[in-house]
This record gives structure tokens, C-alpha cells and sequence, in this order.
């Protein structure tokens, strides 16, 4: 009994070894980190082994690096490669060519389909490059940076865009690819600002904002990949369009509480504090015994004025 457990076991696995085996795009599986995982997984466990343990050990006793012209320089080439990922998934598909209610993937080596999947290998090695984003925090000493959401959207990110060039370089879930580039247009010109010092970054203050626009970004991708489960004619691989719907979601939550922590609760604690800062005040000051003439001149505007500036 329990050999044929184990056999049912290890036939099931083979069957999905076999189906992404035989369903992998042939267009694609001779590009560049596109034949076989086994790179990827190298690369990602590296980043993580640095980023969590041998980076911070390095930098413990090391004073943090400034790399302000190696961020400008990053950030510009991130903000162009996104620019000509937002520009090439348009021109891709989603000029009008693709449906937004549901879009299957063209495996054709039509000029268009081919595009489009040129496109989705592009964003998949972008997403493998915006690991440096971790390795830079490490290297400045910026630990605090380095959050489970962060390594969780580093992580993963890659491994979609892998996927996505393997099995499914086009169709419904580009989408997604064109959006996040537009986010992330903003997103390294925002840093790419930063890294140019006090002049600048005293202009930034729609940093809040960037994040508002990641929520918007997930939110729209939900309920585009949701309306493909209620449409039984749809080409588009269901099981793929429900993961993609998950992923949406949870980072729906991860960055609504990462705003809320970050901006709506810091605000309000500041609020408290400065009420309290000013209650204290209020409390440490003397109090002197006025007569009633006193006591109806400190009503005056000028004495109103004058409570307002000492609080």
C-alpha cells in the first residue's frame, strides 16, 4: 500500500515536471538566464546570504559607503529601462491590439507576439538587476531598509519575470509589466533626485505618494486578472491569472500597512507629541498672580498672538 502511495507520489510530480517541460516557449528558452532556473536560484540565494548575513557582518566595523554618483548613475539607467519597458509593452499589445477583458498568449513569431515577449524578458532581467537596490542599502549601512516586505518584493519579482518569459512571454499579465515600469519611472527618478544631496531633496516631499501609486498599481491588477476566472471562454491560463490575482493582493495589504505605519501613524504621533511638548510647556511655566485689569489685557489680540508663539 504504501509503495503505491509513493509511486501515485512520484507519478504526480513527474506529470508537472513533464507539463512545464512540454508547455516552456520555444521562442524563448535560448535567451539570456531563460533556459534553466538553476542560475536564477543561484543568484537569488546569493543575494539573500548577502543581504541578511555576510553583508552586515562585512560592514559591521566598516564606515558606510556614500556611492552618491553610483546612484545617480544606477537610477538613470533604471529610470530609461523602465521608460522603454512602459513604451515596448504598449507598443506590444496594449496599443489596442490586446483585449483588456482577456488576452491569451500569441506563441507565433508574429512581429507583434514577438515584441511583446522581447518585452517580458527585458523587465525579467531588470528585475534581477534591482537586486542592487538591497545590495546598496547593505553597503551604506541602511539595515533598516532591508524589510521582509523588501526582500519579499526583490525575491519574488524575479521569479515571476522568469515564469513569465519561459511559459507566458505575453498576453493578460503583461499588464502588470507595464504599470510597475511606469511606477518605477517615478520610483529611481525619486532616488536618482535623493542621491544628488540637501539641494535637491529638499523638494521631495511626494515620497509618500510613491507608495499611494504602488497600492493603485496592485489594485488594478486584481481585478484585471480576476475577471479572467468568470469568463469560461477565456485562453488565458486560469490557474496562472488566480496566482497572479494572490500576489496582487498580498501586496495590497503589505504595502497598505507599510503606508499606514509609515505615514499615518507617524503623523499622528507626532501630533500627540507635539501636544504633549506643548502641554508640558504650559505646565512648566510660573504662574504669576494678576489683578483683573491684568487679566483683561491678556485677552487682547496682541497677548493672543503672543500664547500662539510661545506653544
Amino acid at each position: 500500500m504504501q509503495a503505491e502511495t509513493m509511486t501515485d507520489s512520484s507519478g504526480f510530480f513527474d506529470r508537472i515536471v513533464q507539463f512545464f517541460v512540454d508547455n516552456q516557449d520555444e521562442r524563448t528558452k535560448q535567451w539570456f538566464l531563460s533556459g534553466s532556473m538553476t542560475p536564477l536560484i543561484m543568484i537569488l540565494a546569493t543575494y539573500l546570504y548577502f543581504c541578511l548575513y555576510a553583508g552586515p557582518r562585512w560592514m559591521a566595523k566598516r564606515k558606510p559607503f556614500k556611492l552618491e554618483n553610483v546612484l545617480i548613475g544606477y537610477n538613470a539607467v533604471q529610470v530609461l529601462l523602465s521608460i522603454v519597458l512602459v513604451y515596448e509593452g504598449i507598443q506590444g499589445g496594449w496599443n489596442g491590439h490586446y483585449d483588456w477583458k482577456c488576452q491569451p498568449v500569441d506563441y507565433t513569431r508574429h512581429p507583434i507576439a514577438m515584441r511583446m515577449a522581447r518585452a517580458v524578458w527585458l523587465y525579467y532581467i531588470c528585475k534581477v538587476v534591482e537586486l542592487l537596490d538591497t545590495v546598496f542599502f547593505v553597503l551604506r549601512k541602511k539595515q533598516n531598509q532591508v524589510s521582509f516586505l523588501h526582500l519579499y518584493h526583490h525575491t519574488l519579482m524575479p521569479v515571476c519575470g522568469f515564469i513569465g518569459v519561459k511559459y507566458f512571454a505575453g498576453g493578460h499579465g503583461t499588464l502588470l509589466g507595464v504599470i510597475n515600469s511606469f511606477i518605477h519611472v517615478c520610483m529611481y527618478a525619486y532616488y536618482m533626485l535623493a542621491a544628488m544631496g540637501p539641494k535637491v531633496q529638499q523638494y521631495l516631499w511626494w515620497k509618500r505618494y510613491l507608495t499611494v501609486m504602488q497600492i493603485i498599481q496592485f489594485i488594478i491588477v486584481f481585478y484585471h486578472t480576476l475577471q479572467v476566472q468568470f469568463q469560461p471562454t477565456c485562453g488565458y491560463p486560469k490557474p496562472i491569472a488566480a496566482l497572479l490575482t494572490l500576489n496582487a493582493g498580498l501586496f495590497i495589504y503589505m504595502f497598505s500597512t507599510f503606508y499606514v505605519r509609515s505615514y499615518l501613524r507617524k503623523s499622528s504621533g507626532a501630533g500627540r507629541r507635539a501636544v504633549e511638548v506643548n502641554n508640558n510647556r504650559a505646565d512648566c511655566k510660573p504662574k504669576e498672580v494678576t489683578s483683573p485689569v491684568q487679566e483683561s489685557d491678556s485677552r487682547t489680540p496682541f497677548a493672543d498672538q503672543q500664547s500662539k508663539k510661545d506653544l
